[in-house]
């Protein structure tokens, strides 16, 4: 991979606008490369991990209580069946056709998919860059659980149908915008990411993660696509490396300092091309007191401090995208408006100092 990103601005999806129209004109004003909004004004079946359970099997999604579980009683061999052959049809290295639609994810659980794509319809042009987003098998399968209120990760079985269904709806969101774009960039979403390690998740092996989190880039990659995960805490960053993601999204305001804990990989990452979105917007009341200028000297103290590890600052600016530091789903309207205004100021300021 040669790209170099150049301070461009992108976002995490979820924004707390309850008018769809309105995210559209946000996303396609203020960042290089627009994201489609996830929307949780518009209820349950936008939320994170919901959003991203259509087709898959035994799913149960719980309108009263306002959650999801899986069904893992009974016979679901037949239902598994059905799955595997989908899937195969789909993604097999030799035979497959390519075709995801069997993880579609539908109007019903995406507004911002289609009004973005109605958008970029009547626009009758390609953007140069777009940005899709799946929550990643990780964080789906830890936090989703089964009738006993077990987590689904632990169901070998149901892991693996979860994270294959990731991989297709990675898939099916590239292929669905390629007439719209240049380049796409697909994210990972796995903030439970920020946990590994803890005695809540000791049980969970790393060469798992880094397996499950693997099978989602490669299915990116298929489709030709820039594969991205973020991770809105501190985390084992390595782990993204080692499986493979072209692009280490975190949050530089707070935790800009710990990729410099991992100078060997990302040593390694920036070496094969790999690319670094730095966080740096904050999506707490953080924004109310930040200015271009602030934030411009919080890149810079956190990009100074992976610089003096031994990787070249030219790389390190050349393969830089910029993104407030998590979502803004759950901010107040003002806040998230000035977040992504932030997000246009700083990827523009730094461009600007660097010449680019």
């Amino acid at each position: 991979m040669a790209i170099k990103t150049k301070f461009l601005g992108s976002a995490i999806g979820s924004m707390p606008f309850s008018d769809v129209g309105h995210a559209i004109d946000v996303s396609l004003s203020k960042l290089d490369c627009p994201i489609w909004p996830q929307l949780s004004f518009f209820g349950l079946k936008e939320q994170m991990e919901i959003q991203y359970s259509e087709g898959i099997p035994r799913a149960v999604i719980d309108e009263v209580k306002g959650r999801m579980s899986f069904d893992t009683t009974g016979d679901y061999s037949d239902a598994f069946a059905g799955f595997y052959d989908a899937y195969m049809a789909a993604m097999d290295p030799d035979s497959g056709t390519g075709d995801c639609s069997a993880m579609a994810i539908s109007e019903e659980f995406s507004h911002g998919i289609y009004a973005l794509e109605k958008r970029l319809k009547a626009n009758g042009k390609k953007l140069p860059w777009l940005k899709v987003q799946t929550t990643g098998p990780i964080s789906f399968a830890l936090t989703i659980v089964d009738e006993n209120k077990r987590a689904l990760w632990y169901n070998e079985e149901f892991r693996d149908v979860i994270v294959k269904s990731m991989a297709m709806k990675c898939r099916w969101q590239i292929q669905k915008f390629k007439p719209y774009a240049e380049n796409i960039i697909c994210f990972i979403d796995e903030p439970i990411l920020s946990a590994f390690g803890s005695s809540t998740y000791v049980s969970v092996s790393r060469d798992e993660v880094v397996a499950a989190l693997n099978e989602c880039v490669e299915a990116v990659h298929m489709d030709g696509g820039l594969a991205g995960t973020h991770c809105c805490g501190n985390t084992e960053w390595s782990i993204l490396i080692d499986a493979g993601v072209d692009i280490v999204n975190f949050d530089a305001f707070e935790f800009g300092e710990t990729v410099a804990m991992y100078a060997d990989s990302m040593k390694e990452h920036l070496g094969r091309g790999g690319l670094l979105a730095w966080g740096v917007v904050p999506t707490s009341p953080a924004i109310r007191e930040q200015t271009c200028e602030s934030l411009c000297k919080r890149l810079e103290e956190v990009m100074d401090n992976l610089a003096a590890t031994g990787i070249s600052k030219k790389t390190i600016t050349e393969q830089a995208i910029i993104t407030p530091s998590c979502g803004t789903g759950s901010m107040a309207e003002a806040d998230a408006e000035k977040v992504f205004e932030m997000v246009k100021q700083v990827s523009t300021a730094m461009k600007k100092k660097y010449g680019f």
